[in-house]
């Protein structure tokens, strides 16, 4: 195990207990508070897809929210018909309202709960891998990738709009059923539920950083660094590019099938550009090099953003703003960037103390002597 995946292990471990033991604690245990702290943990692991793709490959994706909205709209379709079974043919009531007489082909899957949760990885996962696709197959670098990601994100949002009969149009998807797992009826204000959707962090995270620390994160960062030079070494830059911007499609459609839960509707806003863009803020803020890091930046501008909003009604915008412009400027890297320099500053500290040394030295030599022993017998 090497120092810095020791150091990954030991910060996740602690955001482990930050999340499991300690936001519960600071909530009271309370129903409303559970519910809001569960939502600033998807909008983290949304700002944690955005590190993935970013701060790995170095693929700025700015259209992050398209992605996150279809996860959304594929649990509030599963939700809707829940509560429409006693409406005539099953319909929602929006499709009544539009004059349609039955429930479109595309809908029916989706009364399965088993067919929604895999729809609800697999179809971000598709629609991404074909963009990237196309994008990646066709070196597509750089600002128009963001350009790309971007426009198409706010073209799927005006077509969930312009056809209402389907999609509910810019009221979206409301009036939402209660979800159903093994017999369990979810209540989004419990702390079942909020231990529900911090066990699907972890786990997102977890396997997030089995991934970065395999040869395929190692040759994602090779890319981000100088992918010609990648290219030269034989490696197949765009699939590697499509994996990652894939993968944290999928990343991206868990965290919307759970903010569609938490907070009752599906909304094109969901889609909208300042979503997305806070998306992107978050994990700089954080540090978009670790996406764990990237995710208790998503956590805290949230939290921040309540707490400012209670204590500055009108300049609390004004304040966050400032903040974000401050981080820019002088943490590039985020805050992960200034824990990490601090780390330098202490091991190169330490290592010029000549205690340290000498004692690093009677190490090695006991080590040395130890093994010619064992050699001896």
């Amino acid at each position: 195990m090497n120092k810095d995946f020791a150091i990954d292990c030991i910060g996740y471990a602690l955001f482990a207990v930050f999340v499991v033991l300690i936001i519960p604690w600071l909530a009271n245990y309370s129903g409303y508070d559970l519910n809001v702290y569960a939502r600033y943990l998807v909008l983290g692991m949304a700002a944690a897809a955005v590190a993935l793709s970013w701060g790995t490959a170095g693929i700025l994706n700015l259209g992050q929210a398209l992605t996150f909205g279809i996860g959304s709209y594929i649990m509030a379709m599963h939700l809707k018909l829940k509560a429409s079974e006693a409406q005539d043919g099953g319909m929602p009531d929006f499709m009544g309202w539009t004059n349609m007489e039955e429930l479109p082909w595309f809908w029916e899957p989706f009364q399965s709960v088993s067919f929604t949760l895999a729809a609800g990885i697999l179809i971000p996962v598709a629609i991404a891998s074909l963009i990237g696709g196309f994008m990646f197959r066709g070196r597509i670098t750089g600002v128009f990738v963001a350009i790309i990601t971007l426009s198409l994100m706010l073209a799927v949002q005006l077509w969930i709009i312009s056809e209402q009969r389907f999609t509910g149009g810019q009221n979206g998807l409301t009036g939402l059923a209660a979800l159903e797992l093994f017999g369990w009826s979810v209540d989004v204000y419990g702390l079942a539920f909020y231990y529900m959707v911090a066990g699907c962090l972890l786990v997102v995270l977890t396997l997030g950083l089995l991934f970065l620390r395999s040869k395929a994160g190692l040759v994602l960062r090779a890319i981000r660094a100088d992918p010609e030079r990648t290219r030269f070494f034989g490696y197949d830059v765009s699939t590697y590019e499509i994996v990652a911007f894939a993968t944290s499609a999928g990343i991206a459609g868990i965290a919307g099938m759970l903010y569609a839960m938490i907070l009752g509707f599906a909304s094109p806003t969901y889609m909208g550009l300042s979503l997305s863009l806070a998306f992107v803020i978050w994990a700089a803020v954080g540090g978009r090099e670790s996406i764990v890091a990237a995710t208790l930046g998503g956590i805290g501008v949230n939290m921040a953003e309540g707490r400012l909003s209670d204590l500055f009604f009108d300049q609390w915008t004004l304040i966050l703003g400032v903040t974000f412009i401050v981080v820019v400027l002088f943490l590039p890297r985020g805050l992960f960037g200034l824990v990490m320099d601090l780390r330098i500053k202490l091991e190169s500290h330490f290592t010029a103390n000549p205690v340290f040394r000498m004692n690093t030295s009677l190490d090695k030599h006991r080590s040395e002597t130890t093994a010619s022993q064992r050699e001896g017998k």
